[in-house]
């Protein structure tokens, strides 16, 4: 599947705002894919399909969530969180993506995860620092993604979390892990 297919496939499932999102996410997760040395044609479609289940139904994922067995602990926090891994399950089914690390890619791009490949790094990264996002931070990361990845990773999942503290939202115990994982990995 190419760009132009792909990027078909999505948009009736967008907004506007947030095919331009997808657009954005898309370019940035390429570029990062081919600076840091990930597949650039995957890296795309994992990209392009991100935010596949983003504006699905709350129930109708809420109901995927417990049929599929996924991790219920999803249902104890933000419904943000939930288009990430619902979404990696319907680009499987009804688009016919087999491969498990695009798949990865899309189900992680919220929360990241521990050990995450290149390219749930790229995804995931690019996701928080596509051309139209713009709030406090986003700035640095940007100019931190083009010297190291996993800093602007640790740095963008300190800025989240900051922020759901800020807010007194519970954060979501997978972005803690994450983060974790990525500062672990500066002293190794």
């Amino acid at each position: 599947m190419n760009r132009t297919e792909a990027l078909k496939l999505v948009k009736p499932h967008l907004t506007e705002h947030r095919y331009v999102h997808t657009i954005g996410v898309t370019d940035t997760a390429v570029d990062l894919a081919e600076k840091y040395g990930a597949d650039p044609q995957r890296t795309e479609i994992a990209a392009i399909f991100h935010d596949y289940a983003k504006f699905r139904p709350k129930e109708e994922m809420r109901q995927i969530i417990i049929d599929q067995s996924f991790n219920e602990d999803l249902l104890e926090y933000s419904s943000e969180l939930w288009h990430a891994p619902v979404g990696a399950y319907l680009v499987r089914y009804e688009i016919g993506i087999n491969d498990e690390e695009i798949l990865n890619a899309i189900k992680y791009h919220t929360s990241g995860r521990p050990n995450m490949t290149l390219m749930e790094k790229c995804v995931f990264i690019a996701d928080y620092i596509e051309p139209g996002r713009s709030f406090p931070g986003v700035d640095e990361v940007r100019e931190v993604v083009q010297k190291d990845l996993d800093q602007a990773i640790a740095l963008s999942l300190r800025n989240t979390v900051q922020f759901l503290m800020k807010k007194n939202q519970p954060i979501y115990p997978a972005t803690f892990l994450t983060y974790n994982s990525i500062v672990k990995s500066f002293n190794t």
